[in-house]
Order: structure tokens, then sequence, then C-alpha cells
């Protein structure tokens, strides 16, 4: 239930044949951490020993289990033996609205894993969390970009006024961006030994293409298809 503790968003597949699944998100609204549904017995293939990225900090004797498989595992379950250019209607129910889509499951897909993972526990993943509290589904890269980039440049504000040092030439973003490359590959590759088809896989891809645009834009100092829209800010003379 949706409170001022939580914030719950609800993703409805609905398939052609009245097949329908729902996926309830829940999330604390203090830390932005998902609230995982506690399981009687965690699929092996979650063990972080097996799903451990290559840049992943966690340290095994700590942690079993991969934050993010845990919480993708009904996911991945679900949409393993689908196709990911399968139609369907997807329908995102937040506090403030409904999103509506008739979509491929790689998008819809696509859309709930980039709100869990980074609510997960993924020390890398969890860098995205302000995203999270202004979640977008089905967003394109351009609107991507805008919130990605400006999310970035509020914290280094906020590092700014509290004295730290500011990274307003988006180096860090870049690094983390690198890193976040890595672990959505390994995890398309693990979900690539799991599934039949690869709606899931398809969806990582997604993800992945929208943090490789980002990367690039940065390298390339490239914002030409959102430059414009600035133009009164940014060629005003003060």
């Amino acid at each position: 239930m949706q409170n001022d503790k939580v914030i719950q968003i609800r993703y409805r597949f609905c398939f052609d044949e009245s097949v329908e699944k729902v996926f309830v998100v829940s999330i604390e609204r203090e830390n932005l951490k998902i609230i995982t549904d506690q399981k009687d017995k965690l699929s092996d293939w979650t063990g972080l020993d097996y799903f451990k990225c290559p840049n992943c900090p966690l340290d095994l004797n700590e942690h079993k289990h991969c934050p993010v498989a845990i919480n993708l595992m009904d996911i991945i379950d679900f949409f393993s033996s689908m196709n990911s250019y399968e139609n369907v209607h997807i329908s995102v129910e937040t506090l403030q609205r409904t999103y509506s889509k008739h979509s491929t499951v790689q998008e819809g897909v696509s859309s709930i894993i980039g709100l869990i993972m980074p609510t997960s526990g993924c020390p890398i993943m969890g860098k995205l969390k302000p995203l999270v509290k202004f979640h977008l589904p089905f967003s394109s890269l351009e609107e991507t970009e805008f919130r990605i980039f400006s999310m970035y440049l509020i914290a280094q504000y906020l590092r700014n006024i509290k004295g730290l040092d500011a990274d307003w030439e988006l180096k860090d973003l870049k690094n983390i961006y690198s890193d976040i490359m890595v672990v959505n590959k390994n995890i398309a590759q693990k979900i690539a030994e799991l599934e039949e088809k690869d709606a899931s896989i398809n969806a990582l891809v997604i993800l992945n293409n929208f943090a490789d645009s980002v990367s690039f834009s940065i390298d390339e100092k490239d914002l030409w298809n959102i430059e414009p829209l600035f133009k009164e800010l940014v060629n005003t003379k003060k």
C-alpha cells in the first residue's frame, strides 16, 4: 500500500490471450531501497559467486546472494520463455499518474528492470537512485540523457554548497556509466544462460545502449539534441 513511507509502482502486462501479469515494486521512500519479498528459497543462480560482476565491490563473505539477481528473479522466471518482440499492453501505475503503452515485451521489461536495479542494493547501480523518485517509464534516449545529466549536475550543486569538490565537467559521470555498462553486460550474459528466449536479455541491451549513448555524449561533449532547448538561458548576457 502506498503511504508516506513507501513508494509503490505497479507494472501490468496484458497479453493477447487474456493473460495478465502484475509486478508491484515497493520502495522505501526515505532511502529508495526496494522492499524485497521474503522468499522461502532463492534460486541457486542468485548466488553472488555465480552472478558477481567483474567490478562488483561486494564481499562474498558478507553477501551470499547478488541483490540485483534476488530482485530480478520473478521477472526472469516469468519472461524466460517469451520473445522480446512479442506484443503487449503495458500500464504503469504510480501515485501521481498512470502510463500506458502498446509495445513489445522487451520495452516493458527494460523499463521495470531500470527501476529495480538501482533500488536493489547494488552499490554501482545505486548511484542512479535519484532517477527512481521521478521514474519515467518508456523514456526515450533524449529523455534519459536529460534526466541523467540533470540528476548529476544537481548532485554537483549540492556538493558545491557543502564545500565539496564539484565535477562540472561530468568526468566522474563517465566513470559511473563505464561501471554500469559492465554490470549490464554481465547480467545480460547471466540471463542468457538462464532463459530459453530473449525478452530479458534484450531489455538489458536497451539499457546498455542508453548507457553507451550517455558515455558517448560525455566523451564528445555532444549535446546537440538538448542544447537548443537552452538558448534563452545559455545565450543571455548577464
